[in-house]
């Protein structure tokens, strides 16, 4: 607790202001400022649906001379996103995996992605397993949406904001700069780096749409936050039916009662504490994040009744937190 505590501290001192991707919006009339909010939305809402995704990452750039960049890695999957929730202003979107098991299909509750138009605060990692809210600057809510990303269990992971654009008559959302925690994939290496720094892009294509990512992977050494090297991610979802979208869909019906509560309880908690303090560890995420999936699969399976579920979910969330005990 006092080694993530001072890991946490040591991150606040070192961490640089985020820098803003966009000037502040121009004012314009109130038809186009409809027109833009409904663009928009169409764009969010038109990622939802059947993929087969692509994920491409690379190391590319090494900022130090001591560093070597990793192997480009690939890999790929089918997702099903499905929107959880839309009010108009507010947009759930929730992507669950499909993997072959043995002939069989899997399906594994993948990331989730929240959006909100004109925020005034973002949910955003703060250093090792804490996140804090930080305001949106005044100049910038106009016009622009912001994107929080959660891990499995529905814990937060990162969170940005930025403007929806045309450029060369391509459609994209950029976001400002954002920290963010060590994917799984770098996480269970124990690099030395041990934080991401970096731009995400959503854009919309012909066949699906793309998730791109600009990272420098920074780490702490002597005292000092350092770049060692940048990493392109580049996801590609092309839309496919390929796959066993009614496992997707059949573990979503059944589970979705259970992960409602959940994400309540997560939401309960970063508001009641003025943000979310929870250990991680590499291979899961956070250290509930094998049980809070595996209740989900007790449910599904008839083991235990979704009530049970939840009571057990939220008393997990609650220890971890501290918001208990």
């Amino acid at each position: 607790m006092i080694r993530t505590f001072m890991a946490g501290a040591l991150f606040a001192a070192l961490t640089v202001q985020p820098a803003l991707a966009d000037g502040p919006v121009k004012p314009r009339a109130a038809e186009a400022e409809a027109a833009s909010f409904e663009a928009d939305r169409r764009d969010i809402l038109a990622m939802a649906g059947n993929y087969k995704v692509r994920f491409d990452m690379q190391e590319t750039t090494p900022w130090r001379t001591d560093y070597t960049p990793i192997p480009p890695k690939v890999s790929g999957g089918f997702e099903a996103v499905r929107v959880v929730e839309d009010t108009g202003r507010v947009i759930r979107l929730q992507h669950l995996l499909v993997v072959d098991a043995g002939g069989k299909p899997m399906v594994i509750k993948h990331w989730r992605q929240d959006w909100e138009y004109e925020p005034a605060r973002v949910l955003v990692y703060s250093g090792p397993g804490s996140w804090s809210w930080e305001a949106v600057p005044q100049a910038m809510r106009k016009g622009r949406w912001s994107q929080t990303v959660y891990q499995v269990d529905d814990s937060p992971r990162y969170g940005g904001w930025g403007q929806w654009t045309t450029e060369a008559g391509v459609r994209r959302w950029r976001s400002n700069w954002t920290w963010r925690p060590l994917a799984r994939r770098d996480a269970v290496r124990h690099p030395v780096y041990d934080r991401y720094y970096g731009i995400n892009r959503h854009q919309p294509t012909p066949t699906g749409w793309i998730h791109w990512q600009d990272n420098i992977k920074m780490g702490i050494e002597d005292g000092k936050l350092v770049a060692f090297v940048q990493e392109s991610v580049l996801n590609s979802y092309t839309r496919s039916d390929g796959f066993d979208v009614k496992a997707a869909d059949d573990y979503w019906a059944s589970t979705k009662g259970y992960w409602a509560a959940i994400r309540s309880e997560w939401a309960r908690v970063g508001e009641a504490r003025n943000g979310i303090r929870v250990a991680e560890e590499a291979e899961t995420g956070t250290v509930i994040a094998g049980r809070l999936l595996a209740l989900a699969d007790e449910v599904q399976q008839g083991k235990t009744s979704e009530a049970k579920a939840i009571e057990a979910g939220r008393a997990l969330i609650d220890q971890a937190t501290g918001a208990t005990g």
